[in-house]
């Protein structure tokens, strides 16, 4: 049965105005599940109109109230989070535990976002001058929006609109029309909640629709995950029409696996980190750095039967390790990398495209790979292939592994597995990348610290969510008063000094 898939605006669930729509799919077993409608400019203007009226009864709701609206959605999230992750595995073809675990790391900013009446304190100083305090304050920005992308529909959207909406801000989330209904069911809960009609908003679509939310005048500020090149277009799209922004791109995550590192632990976290979610993450670990040939060596025999042994199936499966990819189109771009590789002259030991599943012929079902002997002048070490092919690009020394992360386009994390505390602080301190690991293979920032990459990882002053989200969704303001004391010392023509 294929199900229809509906924005949602001012409290409830619309078709919208526009007449084109979207199909998605079971990449399990590739049949359409639903469809989803594309918002034109007039659908946008409709989710803006209700944010713009719902903004400043929101923005005076008290931090407290505001805390405790997020913690009553906490509530629904934590008893419902097994039918939140079966509409995730339904769409996005994820093993139903990892889409859990994308549900509770997203809880964990909601708890933060808990914390309001704490984060948006202001400072004061008394006496700068004579009888003159000074003190500031965060105030809301206004209609805000994110735009996400299709490898966490519930986590993603939580990495933004909890800090918004704690902050005071109306939010309008455009998920991707990949796997939309997620969004929906959270907008739905957050009703539930407490939360007024038209402080949150779900539009469906395409770039029409992101284009709609880059122009309209009454949205103040953007957050984006998605590719470095439309992160890179929705930053300077905003920035030409005064909006704030905060855009993360892509990733090449590199792990360095030095001589004295524990071997089965860098193993076991090689596997989890290049093929957890089909690779499907901008966290993923896509090339492991050994150095010395004796580590390279040693890292393949044990790397080699692991990722043949892989246990791969539908999401619903328990036993199942890794999923299908998200769609039929990135299913054949993964191919197309590995294609590459080989081309290129890297040597690939274990080929992921002849991977079939019986009675899932149809679905976007793909094997792990593994290549050997990349070197950084081949596409598959330079590009972000996103799917679960693992890269083994052999280094001579720390210094060469270091160098090779360091040139990358991409800065958003990496790792080191090693015993040497010396080795792990140098690397700590002078890698050029937003997220380090030392022996932590996915070193995403618990939620009350921040997530952003450096480089063409991200483009905007501000990472998400923690103290920075707090910072991108509010603008300060500092007052400066003096209050009549019967004391007149007449116009002053100097620049103010407190003196």
């Amino acid at each position: 049965m294929v199900t229809k898939v509906q924005h949602y605006i001012n409290g409830r669930r619309v078709s919208g105005r526009n007449e084109r729509s979207s199909f998605v799919f079971n990449p399990a077993t590739g049949e359409q599940a639903a469809t989803v409608p594309i918002a034109n400019a007039a659908d946008v203007a409709d989710a803006v109109a209700a944010a713009v009226k719902a903004a400043p009864g929101w923005a005076a709701t008290t931090p407290l109230r505001r805390a405790r609206i997020l913690n009553r959605f906490l509530r629904i999230l934590e008893e419902r989070t097994s039918q939140l992750a079966d509409i995730i595995v339904a769409e996005h073809g994820k093993v139903h535990s990892d889409a859990v675990g994308e549900i509770q790391r997203g809880m964990e900013v909601v708890e933060f976002a808990t914390a309001a009446p704490q984060l948006l304190k202001g400072e004061i100083t008394e006496n700068v001058g004579t009888r003159v305090d000074s003190y500031s304050v965060r105030q809301p920005l206004g209609v805000v929006a994110g735009i996400t992308p299709f490898n966490f529909p519930a986590m993603v959207p939580m990495w933004m609109f909890p800090v918004a909406l704690a902050c005071g801000n109306t939010f309008i989330l455009k998920p991707s029309e990949r796997d939309p209904s997620a969004s929906v069911i959270v907008a739905e809960w957050l009703k539930e909640a407490g939360l007024p009609d038209g402080v949150f908003g779900v539009v469906h679509g395409d770039k029409e629709t992101v284009d709609a939310l880059l122009h309209h005048p009454d949205i103040s500020a953007i957050s984006f995950v998605g590719s470095t090149p439309i992160a890179k277009y929705i930053y300077e799209t905003s920035a030409s029409t005064g909006k704030r922004c905060q855009a993360l791109g892509g990733a090449k995550n590199h792990m360095i696996i030095m001589p004295d590192a524990d071997m089965d632990q860098a193993v076991d976290a090689l596997m989890g980190a290049a093929f957890g979610s089909a690779g499907e993450r901008c966290m993923a670990i896509s090339v492991a750095v050994p150095v010395g040939e004796t580590t390279a060596n040693r890292l393949i025999s044990a790397l080699e039967p692991k990722i043949r042994g892989l246990k791969i199936g539908p999401g619903t499966d328990p036993e199942a390790e890794m999923g299908p990819l998200v769609t039929k189109q990135h299913l054949d771009k993964v191919r197309g990398y590995i294609d590459a590789g080989v081309a290129e002259g890297a040597k690939l030991l274990v080929d992921g495209r002849g991977f079939n599943m019986q009675g899932y012929e149809d679905g976007y079902f793909i094997g792990g790979s593994l290549f050997d002997h990349v070197t950084p002048n081949m596409k598959i070490y330079k590009e972000e292939i996103f799917g679960p092919v693992l890269s083994v690009a052999r280094a001579p020394d720390y210094d060469t592994a270091a160098r090779m992360i360091n040139e990358h386009e991409f800065g958003n994390g990496t790792s080191i597995f090693t015993r040497d505390g010396d080795a792990a602080r140098e690397f700590a301190h002078k890698i050029k990348i937003g997220m380090v690991g030392i022996n932590v293979p996915i070193p995403v920032p618990m939620a009350f610290h921040s997530f952003g990459g450096w480089k063409a990882s991200i483009f905007g002053d501000h990472h998400m969510h923690g103290p920075e989200g707090v910072r991108f969704y509010t603008r300060m303001k500092t007052i400066t008063s003096r209050w009549p004391t019967g004391i007149r010392a007449g116009a002053e023509f100097v620049m103010p000094t407190m003196s």
